[in-house]
């Protein structure tokens, strides 16, 4: 792993981990990190460190913690998927990037799809990971995601984040990543962003959207993702006329987490084969 630093910033009331600001100059569009609903921009600590590299492409990051998240304000009026849509339009708009490369992880790439068909001219290239359409596209699994907030107003956020950790890795994950996993969930969680998180999940369904997606996608999946399966990410890509697949071995839900070699080297060569 290279040494480039990671740094916090504050824009508007999200906190952000940036690298590579220095290449600002000459670049011009970041690469822009959104993580899942049980995460936050720690999660893409390897990511940010390989991108930012010279052998990652010398690019300059920015990954936000969700607004309630984390070291984000809360923003109790998000009542929809197009809130976080804004504030992620709003992160651009304030550090003068009008496009930027999207890479999205499970819900993070609910938001990105969104905002790949509602801001077309704002990207240029469109990563989704581990992610699927929303919760909407099944009445069972919206109203489960619905329960997540008061599932977690029903217990300790350390007690939630030990019982979901697990699910979101490959059986073969070492006991010390599925730590690391719950302990930044519990990190990050908290009323009432996770339940808006949820809440905008259970209402989202992009079956009809994807198709109007333009810019070069690619999708990654890891192999044994039992949240957002390889079945899921293959609907994505025959619904996305410029998609491409990748499927990670030996890595569950965060296959960034679980194998961030394999996922960096996807993801880098993706956007090196597409620069302009």
């Amino acid at each position: 792993m290279t040494t480039n630093p990671v740094e916090l910033r504050r824009i508007g009331p999200l906190a952000v981990s940036e690298a590579g600001a220095s290449v600002v100059a000459s670049a011009g569009h970041p690469v822009v990190l959104l993580h899942g609903i049980g995460s936050s921009r720690v999660a893409f600590d390897a990511q940010l460190r390989h991108l930012a590299s010279a052998a990652g492409g010398g690019r300059w990051c920015l990954a936000p913690d969700a607004p309630g998240y984390a070291d984000s304000d809360d923003v109790p009026e998000i009542d929809s998927l197009t809130g976080y849509v804004d504030h992620v339009v709003a992160m651009l708009d304030a550090v003068g990037a009008e496009q930027a490369d999207l890479v999205g992880v499970s819900w993070g790439g609910v938001i990105a799809a969104r905002l790949a068909v509602t801001h077309r001219a704002r990207i240029r290239r469109l990563v989704l990971a581990d992610t699927s359409r929303g919760s909407g596209v099944d009445p069972a699994r919206a109203a489960a995601m619905r329960q997540r907030g008061e599932a977690l107003a029903g217990q300790t956020t350390e007690a939630f984040a030990a019982a979901r950790a697990p699910r979101l890795l490959s059986p073969d994950a070492s006991p010390d990543l599925v730590v690391a996993v719950a302990s930044e969930m519990a990190a990050a969680i908290r009323l009432p962003g996770y339940g808006q998180a949820a809440a905008a999940m259970a209402d989202t369904d992009h079956t009809d959207l994807l198709p109007s997606i333009e810019m070069p996608t690619l999708v990654v999946v890891g192999q044994e993702d039992i949240v957002c399966p390889p079945s899921e990410a293959e609907v994505l890509t025959a619904l996305i006329p410029n998609a491409s697949l990748v499927t990670i071995p030996n890595a569950g839900h965060l296959a960034n987490r679980e194998q961030p070699a394999a996922f960096n080297k996807a993801v880098g060569d993706f956007l090196a084969a597409t620069d302009d």
